[in-house]
């Protein structure tokens, strides 16, 4: 007789190395797990943190898992996503050949999270102008699909809210850079420039752009910056979304 079969859910988190960032994303994965009814599920992390991925892996065997949906919890579909957890995963399912993995994807382009990014502006409780910009900063990625989904969503941004201008810009390994982002700003010349982070938790980027905006002292401009997206019901919608679709792959 066969035995009864055991879904399993692994959320992994990009990790870091600030306690707060770890704390919250570790947070946010488990306040996630209230959504699903799946009898297992586990935290994990790509690097920099623990659980790592393969403990978090092994705590669902442990648990009496026969089957796991791994979902990345990353905001776009970059090395991370495309290379790095598969690679693990491959790892992984050699070590238990027995139990089948599926993996989901990334939260990716998605109309609730473009809501998020106005609800940070709105949060600043100023007055917004009808010369307002956003300058949108991403964390960055060698992939280009990263800059392809980074503009796509500051085309969303743009298309649904009435800003005059919408650009796009990296902390890291992407250009424009966050600081030719502001350069490029500076020019345009609009006088209410809300900086708004595209980052899940705060973290060593967060704190290095909020040295970068307090240094900031440009005539005729006001830099409001914004809070990262952090712990907000839509995105445990979208959790949900992609945790739904990666235990369908695996039925």
């Amino acid at each position: 007789m066969e035995g009864k079969k055991m879904q399993a859910v692994l959320y992994v988190g990009h990790g870091s190395r600030v306690k707060e960032a770890r704390d919250q994303a570790a947070r946010f994965m488990e306040e996630s797990m209230g959504n699903n009814t799946e009898p297992i599920q586990e935290i994990s992390f790509l690097e920099l943190s623990h659980p790592t991925i393969e403990e978090g892996v092994r705590r669902c065997v442990e648990r009496g898992a026969t089957r796991i949906a791994v979902v990345p919890v990353l905001l776009l579909t970059a090395v991370h996503a495309k290379e790095d957890i598969p690679y693990e995963l491959d790892r992984l399912k050699k070590r238990y050949p027995n139990i089948p993995m599926s993996y989901g994807r990334p939260f990716g382009v998605h109309s609730k999270i473009v809501d998020i990014l106005m609800e940070r502006i709105y949060d600043q409780d100023v007055v917004i102008n009808d010369d307002a910009m956003v300058l949108l900063v991403g964390r960055g990625s060698s992939d280009p699909d990263v800059k392809r989904d980074l503009q796509e969503i500051a085309n969303q941004l743009h298309a649904k809210y009435p800003f005059k201008r919408v650009e796009t810009c990296y902390l890291a390994a992407a250009k424009p850079s966050f600081e030719e982002g502001i350069d490029q700003v500076k020019q345009y010349g609009h006088q209410q420039v809300f900086v708004v982070p595209y980052l899940l938790f705060t973290g060593i980027l967060m704190k290095s752009m909020e040295k970068t905006i307090r240094k900031l002292s440009a005539p005729n401009q006001e830099f409001i910056l914004c809070e990262y997206l952090g712990y907000h019901p839509n995105l445990q919608e979208v959790v949900f979304e992609r945790t739904t679709e990666a235990v369908g792959v695996g039925i």
